[in-house]
């Protein structure tokens, strides 16, 4: 059922949503709509749907929580702003120049590279991945797989679209990282946006999927999954891990962000580290 939205004016103060405000808003999402954040960490979901309730001025929760509960169309908003991520081409620098002069050097005699973004937010990461991958010569023969639960930060990835105001903070990371040629040798301008060249985009198959239901099994030589595992709690943790160490070719490579580590983890026996970045190879 469609609904009119209201209108409302901003509470005097923010609201922290409560414990059983939370669990009714899980449930819902869960029946509802199939998206299960049972798992995810509470911290981190009462912030975000505290941060909505306050920024769109409900007045009480039982109006938000109908509101969500009876227009499909403000779920979309809902998912978009619960799995918002922060990300920008070549963050961590030196994590890409470690991917630069040590990973990508070492799959050369692959005769087929696979990599996976998993949770690839706008896909700044995949793009960045897909210029040293060009400037290794071996773009031609990957294929990199971005996925992430938000469809609409999805829309990004496969238009190739970013703000051009960004442009300059991302030719910076890009030299920092060991980038040598014109970064904007590698975008068209349109207006008030950039586009990524075609070549950067013809090797990325984008798709919709939930790492705390869906499966992906395949033999990928490299998975990205680059601070999106502090959001999860420990057991959900595993079972990701888990998924990632079955999806991996032998001695294929994870790597997490910079907060994230594989110790005392169920799959820590499984990798070795073999360097100070926060890549793991599979034993």
């Amino acid at each position: 059922m469609q609904m009119s939205r209201p209108v409302l004016t901003l509470p005097e103060e923010d609201t922290l949503v409560s414990d059983d405000q939370l669990e009714s808003i899980l449930g819902d999402v869960l029946e509802l709509y199939g998206y299960d954040f049972t798992d995810y960490s509470r911290a981190s979901f009462r912030r975000r749907v505290s941060r909505l309730f306050n920024n769109d001025r409900f007045l009480t929760f039982d109006q938000f929580r109908n509101y969500l509960r009876n227009n499909p169309s403000y779920f979309t908003r809902f998912l978009e702003q619960i799995t918002v991520t922060v990300t920008e081409m070549f963050r961590d620098v030196t994590f890409y120049k470690m991917l630069r002069e040590e990973i990508f050097p070492s799959m050369t005699a692959l005769p087929r590279i696979r990599i996976w973004h998993a949770g690839c937010a706008t896909g700044e990461e995949v793009f960045s991945t897909a210029i040293l991958l060009h400037e290794a010569n071996l773009l031609h023969k990957s294929l990199l797989y971005a996925t992430d639960i938000n469809a609409t930060a999805l829309e990004r990835v496969r238009s190739g679209i970013f703000p051009l105001d960004n442009a300059n903070q991302y030719a910076v990371n890009y030299a920092l990282s060991g980038g040598k040629a014109d970064f904007s040798s590698y975008y068209d301008v349109y207006g008030p946006d950039a586009g990524f060249k075609e070549l950067l985009t013809r090797n990325t198959v984008v798709d919709t999927n939930n790492l705390v239901s869906d499966c992906y099994f395949d033999d990928f030589n490299l998975i990205l999954c680059r601070n999106v595992l502090i959001y999860f709690d420990k057991p959900l943790q595993d079972r990701i891990l888990k998924l990632f160490h079955r999806s991996l070719a032998p001695a294929g490579l994870l790597a997490l962000g910079s907060k994230e580590t594989l110790n005392f983890s169920a799959v820590e026996r499984k990798f070795f580290q073999p360097g100070v970045e926060k890549i793991w190879r599979k034993k």
